[in-house]
């Protein structure tokens, strides 16, 4: 299992009518830390592209526990359970200033080939950094 912590600050401009974070925001969270833990693991969603894999989001679920406000300040953990093999899930945990935990939720997913658009194994070069982040 890996965890890996992003710290954020809540925009005005997450916020909605009622003045708490929009629903919507919270996947743009979850992909915004997802996207740092990679690179601090040393995999660069760019350069996967480039090497002609896709990792589209392929399912998504939130669980609201708790509204968040502009300005609150939110940490949010990420945990990686399995190795990848054609599905990479990521379970996410959202928690104010208060350590209060805010909100649940996981993506999963898939490495595509580029050009043929369908599903394939996680190559070797990423599952290697994976398999050294999860030590």
């Amino acid at each position: 299992m890996k965890f890996f912590s992003q710290p954020f600050r809540i925009k005005y401009s997450d916020t909605d009518q009622m003045g708490i974070v929009h629903h919507s925001n919270y996947l743009k969270y979850f992909e915004n830390a997802r996207i740092s833990w990679l690179r601090s693991v040393g995999v660069s969603y760019k350069k996967i592209e480039d090497s002609g894999i896709l990792m589209p989001v392929v399912s998504a679920s939130v669980e609201f526990i708790y509204p968040l406000y502009f300005d609150d300040e939110i940490n949010i953990e990420i945990i990686l359970d399995e190795l990848p093999r054609a599905t990479l899930i990521f379970d996410y945990k959202i928690f104010n200033q208060n350590k209060k935990l805010v909100c649940t939720g996981n993506t999963k997913l898939a490495f595509l080939n580029s050009i043929t658009m369908r599903p394939t194994r996680v190559p070797k070069n990423i599952y290697n950094l994976f398999s050294g982040s999860l030590e």
